[in-house]
C-alpha cells in the first residue's frame, strides 16, 4: 500500500482511509417496505448489504400526490402512508433499519420537504448508528436532500426511467434525475441499453442487472404443487401474471384481448392493481390480490404459463424486469410482449407483440414442451447475493478510487507549494 509513498506521505493515505471511510448507507428508496413486494432492487441489495454494514432504508418519498378524482385510492394512499410512518425507525433484521418520513409529494411543497426532510433522516439514521453514510437515491425526489444529509459518496440508482413514470410531472423528474446522475459519484444500471445511452452523461457507472432467489423459485417449480389455497381449484391450463397492474407498466387493452381470445384458459393476476375497479369483468380472469414475497414462488409455478404483457412506453423500454429472471427460474413457459433487455433469453422465451400472436403463443406454451435445464442456465450465477457482492466491490473500489484521488491531490498542491 506504501508503494510511491514516503515518510509523512504514508501516514496520510492511511489518514484519508480512515476519514473517507463511510460506517453505513442511507437508502432513499423506490419503493414502501411496508407495502411493496420486497422482489424489488434495493430491496433486496440493501438487506445483503446490511450484513456488512448499517443501512437506512428510507421509504419512497413519492414522486406524486394521490388524485382527489378517486377518493376512495386517495384516502388508502394517504392511511398506507400515515400508518408507515406511524412504525418510526424499525430494526428489521441484521442491522437493516426502515423509516418512512413525513413529506408531502409534489412541487409545490418541494420547498417545505427540502426543510423538513433532512433533519428526520439524519435522526434516523444517528438511530441506526450511522454518522457517515454513503448516499444511495433511487426515488428522484430524493435530490432534495443531498445537499442537507452529509455523505462521504452519492451513489444515484438508475434502474427505473422515471421521468417516463405517467403519473408523475415530467418535467420536474426529468430536472431531478439530470441533477442525480450529473452529482453522482457512481450511477447504477440494470439495463445495458440504458447504461449505454447514458454513459457519456455520467462520472462512472456500473451494470448490476437484476438478481433472483435462484434456489427458492427453482424449489417451488419443482416441487409441482396444486397452488395456494385460494387458486388451487381454478381449472388449468392456467396463465399466470405476477406484479403490479399499473398504467406505467402493464396494457390492460392487450390482456383483455388476449383472456377474451382465450376463453378455456383461467387467467391468475398476482399483485396490487391500480387501475379501476371494473377495468376487467371476464369471467374466466382471477384478480387475487398482493401477496407477501415469501409465497409468489408458489403462485408460479401453479402455473401453466407466465406473462408480461407489457405496454408500448418509455418506462418499459428501458426496464430489464425482475419477473423475467423469477420466470426462468420457477420453470414455467414465459410469453411476453418484446422489450430490448430480452434479448439473451429468446430462446426460452416467446415473444408476441399484438393480441392474436400473444393468445396463439400461449396456447403453444401451454401445450408444447419447455426447455426448463436451458432456462435455468441462464440464469445461473444471477442470484442476488451475487448481485450484492457486485456492488459492494464496486462501492469499496469507489471509495478506494477517491482516496487515491485525494491524496494525489494533496501532493499536487505540496509540489505546487
Amino acid at each position: 500500500m506504501g508503494e510511491g509513498f514516503e515518510g509523512n506521505e504514508v501516514q496520510t493515505f492511511a489518514d484519508a482511509l480512515h476519514d473517507a471511510d463511510f460506517d453505513g448507507i442511507i437508502c432513499i428508496g423506490g419503493e414502501d417496505w411496508w407495502y411493496h413486494n420486497r422482489g424489488h432492487f434495493d430491496f433486496q441489495i440493501m438487506r445483503r448489504l446490511a450484513k456488512r454494514w448499517p443501512v437506512l432504508f428510507v421509504n419512497s418519498l413519492g414522486v406524486r400526490m394521490p388524485s382527489l378524482s378517486d377518493k376512495g385510492l386517495f384516502a388508502k394512499r394517504i392511511g398506507r402512508k400515515l400508518k408507515s410512518f406511524s412504525r418510526g425507525v424499525t430494526n428489521v433484521e441484521n442491522k437493516f433499519w426502515v423509516f418512512s418520513p413525513l413529506s408531502v409529494p409534489g412541487e409545490a411543497v418541494r420547498d417545505l420537504n427540502k426543510s423538513t426532510l433532512a433533519p428526520q433522516i439524519r435522526l434516523a439514521a444517528l438511530r441506526a448508528g450511522i454518522r457517515k453514510p454513503l448516499l444511495w437515491v433511487h426515488c428522484p425526489a430524493g435530490v432534495d436532500v443531498i445537499d442537507k444529509v452529509p455523505h462521504e459518496a452519492l451513489v444515484f440508482q438508475r434502474t427505473d426511467r422515471f421521468e417516463a413514470f405517467p403519473e408523475g410531472d415530467p418535467v420536474l423528474l426529468k430536472q431531478q434525475v439530470d441533477t442525480l446522475r450529473a452529482r453522482a459519484d457512481l450511477v447504477v444500471y440494470a439495463a445495458p441499453h440504458l447504461q449505454a445511452e447514458e454513459q457519456d452523461r455520467v462520472r462512472r457507472s456500473v451494470l448490476v442487472t437484476h438478481g433472483v432467489d435462484v434456489e427458492r423459485f427453482k424449489a417451488a417449480g419443482a416441487a409441482k404443487a396444486v397452488g395456494p389455497r385460494d387458486i388451487a381449484h381454478l381449472n388449468r391450463p392456467r396463465v399466470g401474471f405476477i406484479g403490479g397492474i399499473d398504467a406505467h407498466t402493464f396494457d390492460p387493452e392487450l390482456f383483455l384481448a388476449v383472456a377474451g381470445q382465450l376463453r378455456d384458459h383461467q387467467f391468475i393476476l398476482v399483485g396490487g392493481c391500480s387501475l379501476a375497479d371494473d377495468w376487467c369483468t371476464l369471467p374466466n380472469v382471477r384478480a387475487v390480490g398482493r401477496k407477501p414475497y415469501d409465497v409468489v414462488a408458489q403462485y408460479m409455478a401453479a402455473m401453466d404459463c407466465l406473462i408480461m404483457p407489457w405496454n408500448k412506453s418509455d418506462w418499459i423500454a428501458a426496464c430489464n424486469p425482475i419477473k423475467l429472471k423469477e420466470y426462468l427460474a420457477v420453470g414455467r413457459p414465459v410469453v411476453s410482449r418484446p422489450f430490448a433487455a430480452l434479448g439473451p433469453y429468446e430462446t426460452v422465451v416467446r415473444a408476441a407483440d399484438d393480441a392474436t400472436d400473444f393468445a396463439e403463443a400461449i396456447r403453444a406454451a401451454c401445450c408444447e414442451p419447455y426447455d426448463v435445464a436451458t432456462a435455468h442456465e441462464l440464469i445461473a450465477g444471477e442470484d442476488w447475493d451475487d448481485k450484492a457482492k457486485l456492488v459492494a466491490d464496486e462501492l469499496c473500489s469507489l471509495r478506494r478510487d477517491s482516496i487515491v484521488q485525494d491524496t494525489s491531490d494533496e501532493a499536487d498542491a505540496r509540489s505546487v507549494a
